[in-house]
């Protein structure tokens, strides 16, 4: 859906293993210059307790079919790109 909407997207899998550690995956965001999109609460964590951040967009909505939530992202890509773009490291979505 990213690519479709002109962004660069990768899943997990692409870069690695689905089971990588959170500090690989952060450190990849930071070398890519990379947004992390998650539902994992660590990641947010991991950006309030400062130093060099990836944008992280922390999703916070509960189980849900793939279908459903994509729905739901999608008309919220161009605030979040808004909101990375003016500096913000850490945007939840609820």
């Amino acid at each position: 859906m990213l690519i479709d909407l002109g962004h660069s997207a990768e899943h997990v899998t692409d870069i690695g293993p689905g089971d990588a550690p959170d500090h690989a995956l952060w450190q990849y965001a930071l070398d890519h210059d990379a947004v992390l999109v998650t539902k994992d609460e660590d990641f947010r964590d991991m950006v309030l307790l400062g130093g060099p951040s990836p944008v992280v967009v922390w999703i916070r909505v509960g189980n849900t079919r793939r279908r459903a939530l994509l729905d739901w992202f999608e008309p919220l890509v161009d605030s979040i790109v808004d909101l990375a773009a003016s500096g913000n490291r850490l945007i939840e979505l609820r």
